[in-house]
């Protein structure tokens, strides 16, 4: 009986047993299977070229104009070889595509950590350079805000300054007499301004930030005008007199000149310069456009 026991209680088990090896084999599979459906490894583990494989590829399709191949392919080098010579190069390079691309913040973020990293290499004028460039293609027309024109300003008179004798010097000089030029026009839009509502003390100050700080712009000759002007209709004829004088004297066959000149004579005045006057100091200074 002992043995007819055990061996009945033998079924059970086996059969649990076996039921078991069958269900556990399928539930890892399917397990398995969830697994590599829902996790594609291979979009965790990036494969690692050489560097100087992936910077050539970048070269080859900025060349070619696949400018987002090329910005890829530099941001790879950076990333899987950083601290090298080529992780370095193409810093630069891809703060070039970027701003090929019109990547105007990505290109100045790019070029700003070059030179934060490298600031003594043959291509950190180049870096300065990107970033005035980017800046330079962002200023708007003179009815805006001119914020971009006046970092445009600032970064190219760093790259002339501190790399006077780099290749992009003249540019970068061509550059700065553009976004000067804005300044001013948007000083002149805000003066004009203020004398149609015949606020002219506040008038005055903008047209005189033109004579004095863009005295090599193509609007100083209209400031002179607009001071004869306000300074006219102030009852100051003295400095009115001394602004067509200065007119006159650097830009005798300026329409503006003629117009300013009229204006004094409706009052039987005539241009004349009184040498202790701010406008002939500044008069001096002047170069034109």
């Amino acid at each position: 009986m002992f043995f007819k026991r055990i061996g009945q209680s033998k079924a059970p088990h086996r059969a649990v047993f076996l039921a078991l090896s069958v269900v556990v084999p399928s539930l890892f599979l399917s397990a398995c299977m969830s697994s590599e459906k829902d996790v594609d490894l291979s979009t965790y583990v990036e494969q690692t070229e050489p560097a100087d494989v992936l910077y050539n590829q970048g070269l080859a399709n900025l060349n070619a104009g696949r400018l987002q191949e090329a910005s890829r392919k530099f941001s790879a080098v950076d990333r899987q070889h950083p601290y090298s010579e080529y992780a370095r190069k193409s810093m630069v390079m891809g703060a070039f595509a970027d701003y090929r691309q019109g990547n105007y913040t990505e290109a100045i973020g790019s070029a700003k950590r070059y030179l934060t990293l490298y600031p003594s290499t043959d291509d950190a004028a180049y870096a300065q350079y990107i970033i005035g460039l980017s800046y330079y293609r962002q200023i708007r027309d003179v009815t805006q805000d001119q914020k971009e024109a006046r970092q445009t300003v600032q970064t190219m008179q760093e790259l002339v300054t501190r790399w006077p004798d780099s290749e992009y010097v003249d540019d970068a000089k061509e550059k700065i007499r553009f976004a000067n030029d804005q300044l001013a026009g948007k000083e002149m839009q805000i003066g004009r301004y203020y004398l149609e509502r015949r606020e002219y003390i506040a008038a005055v100050k903008r047209f005189r930030l033109v004579v004095e700080t863009y005295s090599n712009t193509r609007h100083v000759e209209e400031a002179l005008a607009r001071l004869t002007e306000t300074y006219y209709a102030m009852g100051l004829t003295s400095e009115a007199q001394t602004a067509a004088a200065v007119l006159g004297t650097n830009y005798p066959d300026s329409v503006w000149y003629k117009d300013s000149y009229k204006l004094l004579q409706t009052g039987g005045l005539e241009p004349r310069e009184n040498a202790g006057s701010w406008i002939a100091k500044a008069g001096k200074l002047i170069t034109g456009a």
